[in-house]
């Protein structure tokens, strides 16, 4: 079943322009036309189409994620909040709100249940000042979805509403998933042992790319090397795991990793080290071009010397889109002629700035 529809994402600020390829690649793979508005600085980005068939979108999603959009939704065209009230009244923005999700239930694509209700912003100093309008909003909305039993943990699309401003709001649907969070953004606190907050973009990767089966491929007793290791941040995250750590680094490790019993500190280049007998796991957040450190972690899991890899790429300043095109590129070229099938992620964290974080893994044959 199509619709006409808006696509709205979250993205960092910044990062319009990639989150608007984002959508134009998932477009095209859905065979849907997109017009895509990116509006620098503004931390999201829309999109609107004549029709959009919901279950291509979520297809071609799965097939191709986004890179730099956080989240995406697809509902309908912005709803007004704030028409004139009645002399002496308060302004409704509730009325208008649940209409339009009256409106967004009625088609078979978007329909409730629905897992829960987000109300979100953009990720701005001008995005954040409507976070007293969602916390109020919040509860009502919510309350009248509980009153429709329109809601359902069980769910596999939860609803989003995003306040593009105090006068403009998009309802939309997005399909429930692990390393979804409001906003687009984890609840993570910074560890009080770790050396640096560098540590938080190796948890956040975790939840990101692993979901519920961390716990099953991160165990205590894995092998892991951290290329690029000091001060510590990411090996403090591996050793909270039970791993055993080889942290390879000229620089000196800081704190409690420092001499914890499950570090190794080899002083050396991580751009040549390599380990005696393979590791799980492979992490690295080397400084240095992205093409040089995808040809670095491909080399890793092509001849079998790591399982896993945790990786960043540092971005150029233009034609980051395209960068990140040709690290992938390069990255199967190293990989395909092992005859292996592997599963690469790319994407841009909240805790990322110029960078990627990927995840490669060789696949079991």
């Amino acid at each position: 079943m199509t619709s006409p529809a808006a696509v709205f994402a979250y993205c960092r600020a910044g990062f319009e322009a990639e989150a608007g390829l984002d959508l134009a690649r998932i477009a095209a793979r859905a065979a849907i036309r997109l017009d895509v508005e990116a509006h620098p600085g503004a931390a999201c980005v829309v999109a609107r189409s004549p029709h959009v068939d919901v279950a291509a979108w979520d297809r071609a999603c799965a097939a191709a994620p986004p890179v730099f959009a956080r989240a995406i939704a697809i509902g309908g065209d912005a709803v007004a909040l704030t028409a004139a009230p009645a002399a002496g009244a308060r302004v409704d923005r509730v009325t208008p709100l649940v209409a339009a999700i009256e409106t967004l239930a009625q088609q078979r694509s978007h329909a409730p249940p629905w897992r829960s209700v987000w109300l979100e912003y953009p990720d701005t100093n001008e995005g954040k000042a409507l976070s007293p309008l969602a916390r109020a909003l919040a509860p009502r909305v919510e309350g009248e979805l509980r009153a429709r039993r329109a809601l359902d943990e069980r769910a596999p699309r939860r609803l989003r509403v995003f306040l593009a401003d105090g006068q403009r709001a998009f309802v939309g649907t997005a399909l429930a998933e692990h390393g979804d969070w409001p906003l687009g953004i984890p609840r993570l606190r910074m560890p009080r042992g770790a050396p640096s907050r560098s540590t938080l973009k190796l948890a956040e990767a975790f939840a990101a790319f692993l979901g519920d089966d961390e716990t099953r491929l991160l165990r205590a007793g894995q092998r892991a090397v951290d290329l690029g290791a000091a001060p510590g941040g990411w090996t403090w995250q591996l050793v909270q795991r039970g791993l055993r750590v080889t942290a390879v680094d000229n620089g000196r490790l800081r704190g409690e990793v420092a001499g914890d019993p499950l570090v190794t500190h080899v002083r050396d280049d991580g751009l040549h080290w390599r380990p005696r007998r393979p590791v799980d796991w492979l992490v690295c957040d080397i400084v240095e071009q992205p093409l040089r450190i995808a040809d670095l972690v491909a080399a890793w899991i092509a001849d079998g010397a790591a399982r896993r890899a945790i990786f960043n790429l540092k971005l150029p300043m233009k034609k980051r889109y395209d960068e990140v095109q040709r690290c992938e590129q390069r990255m199967a070229a190293v990989l395909r002629p092992t005859g292996a099938h592997w599963t690469l992620r790319l994407r841009q964290l909240y805790h990322d700035r110029e960078e990627v974080t990927g995840y490669l893994a060789r696949d079991r044959n």
